[in-house]
């Protein structure tokens, strides 16, 4: 799947204008896109004033496939400088672009931040960052990242994946394989949806892989929800080897199915690709980083939906291994 072949989103230029605006007033009143309740403030009062256009854009995923990308953003390869070195060194680097996701994730539901993650910003950048090449996070390079729901361990996971594009000059692609695309038996189904297995924190989460505060949940693979089947699936931090066989050959199987029908969207500089994290899980080819100022650079933001309804009620008894959630726009 290219960029091309994907559900493709276009924005006119009076929306993509609208946008640049919205944000630049936004970043005048705050100076800056790190978190603070008057820079959300700011953000929801005029994410509520955007036009219908770009509503329509960004209205929910309405394809199997699962995502989309919205294409028209307008990103200055010289302007936004050097690719930083790592999320701790970015700080307010591509500030109007962080207001601007900031602006799109809100007109879409709730963005989320994490206390223990990207010191609690709300937009993240990914960046290949040295001595992390082989990690299974998005600072890695050199290692497949494999196809995974975004922070699958914890029941607030965000509902949609947000990756704006800053920089790609060697064209390195995002996989993404949706559970309605693929094939499986009943009695894979019937296997994947029992929960036996839990999820464990990924390694961009160092305190929730220490937390004692409680057994791992033992949670389902794939759910039935009101329109078809969902999935929560991090097969590098799932357990497999505590799995029955009957159980292990299921989730491989499922591992096949998705990879059967992965695709790969490879995006240039001001296209977003919106990933349902419930039907969609997502990763990236390796890649070759020279940490040089020109490597890939994308922007990350999460996202809520309020009241949707997709995941298993049991959720809501896991203790998230005591990482929590901070919603943009508390109700």
């Amino acid at each position: 799947m290219s960029t091309g072949a994907a559900p493709v989103r276009q924005l006119d230029a009076a929306s993509v204008g609208e946008l640049r605006q919205a944000a630049e007033k936004v970043l005048a009143a705050c100076e800056t896109s790190a978190t603070s309740p008057e820079l959300l403030a700011r953000v929801a009062e005029v994410a509520a004033d955007l036009s219908e256009p770009i509503r329509h854009a960004l209205r929910p995923v309405d394809t199997d496939d699962g995502l989309f990308v919205l294409r028209g953003l307008e990103v200055d390869d010289s302007e936004i400088g050097a690719t930083p070195s790592s999320w701790a060194t970015a700080g307010d680097s591509g500030t109007v672009h962080d207001i601007v996701m900031l602006l799109l994730a809100t007109v879409m539901g709730n963005p989320i931040a994490w206390e223990g993650q990207q010191d609690g910003r709300f937009v993240h950048n990914i960046v290949p960052a040295p001595g992390h090449e082989n990690e299974q996070t998005g600072a890695s390079s050199s290692a497949l990242l494999s196809p995974h729901t975004e922070d699958a361990f914890h029941p607030g996971r965000a509902h949609l994946l947000m990756l704006g594009c800053m920089r790609n000059h060697d064209n390195i692609a995002t996989t993404a394989a949706s559970i309605r695309n693929v094939r499986l038996s009943e009695a894979d189904i019937s296997l994947l949806t029992r929960p036996r297995l839990p999820i464990l924190p990924d390694d961009a989460y160092t305190e929730a892989q220490g937390f004692q505060g409680g057994e791992p949940a033992p949670v389902p693979t794939l759910f039935h929800a009101k329109d078809g089947l969902t999935l929560r699936f991090d097969p590098a931090y799932t357990p497999l080897d505590d799995a029955t066989p009957a159980h292990r050959a299921a989730y491989e199987r499922l591992e096949t199915e998705l990879a059967r029908v992965s695709g790969a969207v490879s995006l240039e500089p001001g296209e977003v690709l919106v990933v349902d994290n419930d039907l969609v899980v997502h990763g990236r080819v390796p890649f070759k980083a020279r940490y040089d100022g020109t490597d890939r650079w994308l922007k990350r933001a999460s996202v809520r939906v309020p009241a949707r309804r997709t995941r298993p009620l049991a959720e809501a008894d896991e203790h998230g291994y005591g990482q929590a959630a901070i919603e943009a726009h508390a109700a």
